[in-house]
């Protein structure tokens, strides 16, 4: 990475080439000519104003080296277990913990808008519990936890195929109809366990095979095995690779990212999911430390 990326200069030609891969195109006025200056910078020969590189990126404004945010892009995407931001604190030699901290949650933020296909076929659908540990109440009911829909594709005629998770505020019908219209194909067969809201959610919009546990003597990971992989996998990194201290209000960022790998899972290519990352950190604009932990 070090030898690919030696100084900045060699990531912002890199970002210009994966920004504007089919030609530039000036955001403010449309025109297609321009012409380079130092630093990443283009001026528009149509209204004659500046374009940075990163401008409109989650790059913009950083006060931290590109090739230290290259080096962070590749340890989220070639490593299984990704990396903390203590980690990156550590070996990067950042100024402080919060600093990696939102750079690893802007990352996070451009892996929610990829991989936005609609599952299909048959489908395992489940809802679980994610979160730091507290005591009390275990289940639905737990302080200082969220509760994620899950749905992975079941395929024939043993494996899984790609697989969606959303934190959800509740388990009723109207709530996990919305999380299926928003991540499976209509069409498709849905595989649940017997809770109540599964026939209203799936209505005639989907095939649906519940699977009844009450008094059946099967127990759910027999019946939904994909879904309780997943959790069981989701739930292991975020306990080795996080602590297992994972706030509520960033959830759904941290299941994005376990999501973006776990869809890549077979790619022979590691390096084309760093390409990936860059690519969708160029359509995603810059969010503040202030911003993400507001409600924290």
């Amino acid at each position: 990475m070090r030898s690919w990326f030696p100084n900045d200069e060699a990531c912002r030609d890199y970002l210009d080439w994966v920004r504007w891969s089919e030609g530039f195109v000036c955001p403010h006025c449309g025109d297609v000519c321009s012409w380079k200056m130092k630093g990443g910078i283009r001026r528009c020969q149509g209204c004659r104003r500046r374009v940075s590189t990163i401008s409109g990126t989650i790059f913009a404004t950083t006060r931290v080296p590109l090739t230290a945010w290259f080096e962070t892009d590749w340890a989220m995407t070639t490593g299984k277990q990704g990396v903390s931001a203590s980690e990156i604190h550590r070996t990067l030699d950042l100024g402080s913990y919060q600093t990696a901290w939102m750079m690893l949650h802007r990352y996070r933020q451009a892996m929610g808008t990829t991989g936005t296909a609609l599952l299909s076929g048959d489908v395992e659908v489940d809802e679980t519990f994610i979160g730091g540990y507290k005591p009390g109440t275990r289940g639905r009911g737990a302080a200082g936890k969220a509760e994620v829909a899950i749905a992975v594709e079941r395929l024939s005629p043993k494996g899984y195929g790609r697989c969606r998770m959303r934190v959800i505020p509740d388990t009723r019908a109207t709530t996990v109809r919305g999380f299926l219209q928003e991540c499976v194909q209509t069409g498709s067969l849905i595989i649940s366990d017997g809770h109540k809201s599964y026939p209203a959610a799936t209505g005639d919009l989907y095939l649906h095979k519940p699977y009844p546990l009450k008094g059946s003597g099967t127990s759910a990971h027999t019946v939904l095995p994909g879904v309780h992989r997943l959790a069981s996998l989701v739930k292991r990194w975020m306990l080795g690779t996080h602590q297992g201290y994972i706030q509520p209000d960033h959830a759904q960022a941290y299941l994005d990212e376990f999501v973006f790998r776990f869809n890549r899972r077979r790619s022979k290519q590691r390096g084309m999911l760093f390409y990936r990352l860059i690519q969708a950190s160029l359509g995603v604009g810059a969010t503040t430390y202030k911003d993400f932990v507001i409600n924290s």
